[in-house]
């Protein structure tokens, strides 16, 4: 419980208008895409890394915790405050500080929303390429707290490959530069590698220098059409095995078309399978990948492959793609979404197995995402007012983990571990690493005031035990 000591000195920090203890305000920050409820005590809005430092250094005095949110579009629960506390928001922290063209470098604070910074160094001829589905939304701190992927990944990386450097505030409060400018730089421990991803747990980034690279010279999509899913799941593996690499390969199944045309009605055609593809580059180097693309396409049974004439078109097809996850809700209330990876060879294999689970528990699965790099959206559909249909709902996402880790996969691309995946992080995980992990944990934040009970939470007994079981 806040005192109101602590609370005359979180407005002194700053400012009596950046601080907020309503329970309207508390209620605004207290989910993100996960819709489970945990209420803070209190939610501030900082506009430097010197009054983060100065929260937090009362935080370790007083005992409080506290949790870095950007903008609570994450699937895993990360930003979360399930142990109450102060939030605290990076949203007035929205400047892009520099751009520099030569050295092909930008400079940003982690509350610019990612889409407006890729429009920025875009001005310029340049190009940041992570786009996570919600990158109009979404911050450019939540993606390094992440480390965000998207479409573009198969061909670009993910959030990681980009971040050079990071200004970051300790759990303890100490300002700390991690990285550098230049295109190397291997003095001491990688510090920057591990902030990425650590889901705000090891630090806050107040500055973020990240990697820019010349824009594409043009852009080709195109939409591939298959009557049986499994087989564009083996066009994706042909596509990859012809040494084309595109921008994007997305795959999307019957029931996610099918909705997402109800949704946005942008002309899909009614098929078990497309895949979504773009290749970028030289217009040379376009038009050739583009035809093996097609070529690999009609010889694993596509009955079409479209190409978007116009800016248009291109428009319709990602608002359709992105559109997915919402529209998925016309089937069922509730779903359990899950973002496994596979090895890009096993994705057939991954499929056929996703689809007999499905019969196995009684439930409508559907598949969607970025195939490319082995990266599907696995999305289980069911009514929790059903308690036999969230038993079997459950019970799947055990199935479903067990199936990627036997194809040498990994429980999470995009999303983390947050609090949904915490519980099965032992399928994937050995003793030995997860220690190592809280160790480093400890360290950084030995009273474990920052972002608790995110990625280590045990897991009850029963479902322990279930987790042992083989699947």
């Amino acid at each position: 419980m806040l005192t109101n000591i602590v609370k005359n000195e979180l407005k002194r920090i700053v400012g009596a208008d950046n601080a907020s203890f309503s329970k309207e305000d508390l209620l605004c920050y207290s989910y993100d895409a996960t819709n489970s409820l945990h209420l803070p005590e209190a939610v501030v809005f900082p506009a430097t890394a010197e009054e983060i430092s100065l929260i937090l250094k009362m935080a370790n005095a007083e005992g409080f915790p506290v949790i870095p949110r950007g903008a609570g579009t994450g699937f895993s629960g990360g930003s979360l405050p399930v142990e109450g506390g102060v939030v605290i928001s990076t949203e007035r922290m929205k400047a892009v500080i520099e751009i520099d063209p030569d050295n092909l470098t930008a400079i940003a604070e982690p509350g610019v929303v990612t889409w407006e910074f890729q429009q920025e160094v875009e001005k310029l001829g340049l190009f940041y390429p992570p786009d996570p589905s919600s990158l109009k939304f979404s911050t450019i701190g939540g993606n390094i707290a992440e480390c965000a992927g998207g479409p573009r990944a198969v061909k670009y990386g993910v959030t990681k490959d980009y971040v050079l450097g990071l200004e970051v505030v300790l759990p303890t409060g100490e300002i700390i530069n991690t990285g550098v400018r230049t295109a190397k730089g291997v003095v001491g421990y990688d510090i920057t590698k591990l902030m990425v991803g650590s889901e705000g747990t090891l630090g806050i980034v107040t500055k973020a220098t990240l990697k820019l690279l010349p824009l594409p010279e043009t852009i080709k999509t195109m939409l591939a059409i298959f009557p049986d899913l499994k087989d564009a799941a083996k066009a994706v593996s042909g596509i990859i095995r012809a040494k084309v690499i595109p921008s994007t390969l997305e795959l999307i199944d019957s029931v996610c078309i099918k909705c997402v045309e109800e949704y946005a009605q942008v002309g899909l055609p009614q098929a078990e399978a497309v895949l979504l593809i773009e290749v970028d580059g030289s217009f040379d180097t376009v038009d050739k990948d583009s035809e093996v693309v097609k070529r690999i396409c009609a010889g694993n049974g596509s009955t079409e492959v479209r190409i978007a004439n116009d800016k248009k078109e291109v428009k319709d097809l990602w608002k359709a793609r992105r559109a997915i996850s919402a529209s998925l809700f016309r089937v069922k209330p509730n779903k359990i979404n899950e973002d496994i990876v596979v090895p890009r060879s096993a994705i057939p294999e991954l499929i056929a197995g996703l689809q007999e689970i499905g019969k196995k528990r009684n439930l409508l699965i559907a598949g969607f995402g970025h195939a490319g790099d082995g990266n599907i959206h696995v999305n289980i559909m069911y009514d929790k007012k059903d308690p036999k249909e969230s038993k079997e709902a459950q019970e799947a996402v055990v199935d479903v983990f067990g199936l990627t880790i036997k194809l040498g996969g990994t429980l999470s691309g995009e999303h983390g571990v947050g609090i949904t995946k915490a519980p099965y992080l032992k399928m994937e995980l050995t003793e030995a690493s997860i220690d190592a992990m809280k160790r480093i944990k400890a360290a950084f934040d030995p009273k474990g005031i920052l972002n608790p009970g995110k990625i280590f939470p045990k897991a009850d007994k029963a479902q322990a035990d279930r987790l042992k079981e083989p699947v």
